[in-house]
Parts: C-alpha cells; structure tokens; sequence
C-alpha cells in the first residue's frame, strides 16, 4: 500500500490520467466556456441581426397598421397573440439552436469524448439544509485561501471586460453627442456601430482571460494529479505484476522446459559435444521431419547432465566442438538444422549408424 504522507513530486502516468477521465476528473475552465459561449452568442447575433430587425419591423408595422383596437375580444385573443408568437419562435428558434450546438461544442473541447456517471448521478444528501448551508459557509468563508483568490481573480476578470468595453465608449463618446440632430437612422447606425464594437472587445477580454484561465486549470489539475515514487512503483506492480512473482514464475517454467528437455534425451540419436563445455542431443526421424532436430542443449552443468543421461542409456557422444558451438548458438530446442550443416550432421550420424552396424552401441 502506499505511502499516504509521502510527497508527491512525480507527473501522473498516463495510466493514471485515464483512471481520473473515467471518473470525470478532468481540467475544466469556465471561464473559457463563458468567452467562447459569449463570441458565439455575439457573431450568431452578428449574422442574424438583418432577418431579426425585419421580422420585428413586419411585427411592429403590422401591430400599427392593422390592429384595430375597437375589434380586439377577448375571445379572439388567441388570433391576435399566434403571428407575435410565431415572429418570436423564428427569431429565437434558429439563435437558440445554434447556440446549443455550439455549447455542445465547446464543451466536448474540453472534456472530449468521456461519459462519467460519477459525476451526474443524483445524491439527495446534497439537498439537505444543513449540507446547503454548509457548502455556503465555506464559499463565504474569508478564511479559506481558495475562496479569497477565487474572488480576487473573479473582481480581476470583472474590471478588466468592464475596462475594454468602458474604452469603447470613452474614445467614441463625442459620435454619441452627435447624435441629438441627425435623423433616427442614422443615430441607430451609430450607436449599434458602438455596441459592436464595445461587444467586440469585451469578447476578445473575455477569451484571452478564458485561455490564460484554462492554462490555469490544467496546471492546477496536474499538480492535483501527481503521484509519489511509491504510487508509481505500486502501479507498475498492479500492470505489470510483482517481479520477484514474475521472476519466480519464470524460474519455474525454465525448470519444466528443462525438465521436458532432459526427458526427450533418451530418445536421440546422438549428442555432439565440444567435448566438456558444450553438448547438443540430435534426433533425426525420418518420417515426421526432413532434416535432423536439436531436441536438447546446454554448456557447463547443463551440458554434464545431458553427457550423463546419454551415457546412461547408451546414446552415442561424438565429440566435434565446431560443430557443438554452432548448433548451440544457431539451432532452438526442437528446431531442425540449417541447411549448411547437413554436411557436418550427415558425417555423424552416419558415423554412429556405421557404429550401430558393427555393434558398437
């Protein structure tokens, strides 16, 4: 288990990234949300402002022209309220869906494609009284570190998009003086011509706040995230298991290897040794390969064991230490010969054959 006090000075495996994306812990800005949800709310205005000014202009003549005040009933009502709501629906419908679209949007930005039941299921604990004053004491409690920060970047925030868009109004003051002659036309061109602009730079505040806040949220989620030398040592345990258990698993599958080698030494046809270093069991069976097999190997101990069972049972040992070395280094256990040694294998086994032939063995 790991060591709860110990610090933590590690940047998080990738591993553990993914565990806290499956629980929904990600690096989250709302500020940035608000600035790109508030560009797009401002440029879909932008887009749609000629067919919103027409469709309340038709609405508003249509009210002065051909709304008789002396026919309204009440029984009419529903007549006379659809084409208002109908104007209103057009207006807000195409705005609304579009700007969910793009809230939509902004949000898989930052949180990609994650689902995290954790994070919406529903806890009614979080309702009780004394949970809800609890959690507004401690969003109002000065003494919480957290909490003054939290306030002096929001007061921050809020003065530096009131500053932007205060500019705008400051340096085109004069334009809005003007207009106390001209015509209506022109003092409305005017005076949307500011608020553009004003809306404008409040929205370019807005984003690079956003950005140097989302900057913010990631290194914050980083240093929540890191893990002490222990985390990652038990984490590369709980992946790549405990070595001292791999090592012993490997330890017993080297001895059954071993175990089944020694076993298939009684049944070749001769051992080639270099003579005490190095020793290679051969078996050549006609009917199931085409050349002869290494069916067993080893040097030192190893070797001294296999020259011991085939002396054992009675199998022939040629000693030949090139050939030995070679088939050693080259041939796996139950691997047959490359083609350039047949010659040298042919040798000895017929060697031992002609041995067999007169009685030798």
């Amino acid at each position: 288990m790991a060591d709860q006090g110990a610090e933590r000075t590690e940047e998080a495996t990738p591993r553990r990234r993914n565990k806290e994306r499956e629980k929904g812990n990600i690096p989250k800005s709302q500020d940035f949300d608000a600035a790109l949800m508030a560009t797009i709310g401002i440029a879909l205005l932008g887009m749609f402002s000629s067919g919103i000014l027409s469709s309340i202009h038709t609405m508003l003549y249509n009210t002065f022209t051909q709304l008789d005040p002396h026919q309204i009933s009440t029984d009419d009502i529903l007549t006379i309220i659809m084409p208002y709501v109908t104007t209103a629906t057009n207006i807000l419908l195409p705005f609304l869906l579009t700007m969910m679209i793009g809230g939509v949007v902004v949000i898989r930005m930052q949180t990609g494609n994650i689902f995290a039941p954790e994070k919406i299921k529903f806890d009614l604990s979080k309702l009780a009284p004394s949970k809800v004053l609890q959690n507004a004491k401690k969003m109002f409690n000065p003494a919480e570190p957290k909490n003054i920060v939290e306030f002096i970047k929001s007061l921050a925030k809020l003065l530096i998009v009131f500053s932007c868009g205060y500019s705008t109004f400051s340096a085109r003051k004069d334009e809005l003086y003007g207009l106390l002659g001209p015509d209506i036309n022109t003092a409305f061109i005017v005076v949307v011509s500011i608020l553009s602009q004003m809306l404008v730079n409040m929205c370019l505040a807005m984003l690079v706040i956003g950005l140097l806040d989302k900057k913010y949220a990631d290194y914050e989620y980083s240093k929540s995230i890191k893990m002490s030398k222990q985390d990652i040592k038990d984490e590369y345990k709980d992946t790549e298991g405990d070595p001292k258990i791999k090592a012993r698993i490997r330890s017993i599958q080297m001895k059954m290897a071993n175990q089944r080698m020694m076993a298939s030494i009684p049944k070749a046809d001769v051992v080639v040794t270099n003579p005490t270093h190095y020793a290679v069991a051969l078996k050549y069976d006609k009917l199931n390969a085409s050349a002869p097999t290494v069916v067993a190997k080893g040097v030192d101990f190893v070797a001294f064991k296999i020259r011991e069972i085939a002396q054992n049972n009675k199998i022939p040992i040629v000693e030949n230490p090139p050939l030995a070395r070679a088939l050693y280094k080259l041939v796996p256990i139950d691997g047959i010969i490359p083609s350039d040694m047949f010659v040298a294998v042919a040798e000895v086994l017929a060697y031992v054959y002609n041995k067999d032939k007169r009685g030798g063995k």
